[in-house]
């Protein structure tokens, strides 16, 4: 199990996922309301990693743009290989 901190910017012109240090960067076209950004957070980061959705989960900041996501199944090092792709 793995935590990361993200970043979360709603409302984007298009998802994406780009690095700041240690924290990633994640842009969404959803807004934040009704967890809708924090949604398509999970299913943008499970797609690019090619988990299932169950094995994300938010665990700190479901209200803020700052969140900690807990990965299952991946080492932090096949996290980072798979996002840089």
């Amino acid at each position: 199990m793995v935590r990361i901190a993200v970043r979360v910017v709603p409302r984007s012109r298009k998802n994406e996922i780009t690095r700041e240090g240690d924290t990633l960067k994640v842009r969404l076209t959803a807004p934040p309301v009704d967890g809708a950004a924090n949604e398509a957070l999970l299913t943008l980061l499970a797609t690019r990693l090619h988990l299932s959705r169950r094995s994300l989960q938010i665990v700190q900041g479901a209200t803020s743009r700052q969140k900690l996501v807990e990965i299952e199944g991946l080492t932090l090092e096949e996290i980072r290989q798979k996002l840089s792709q």
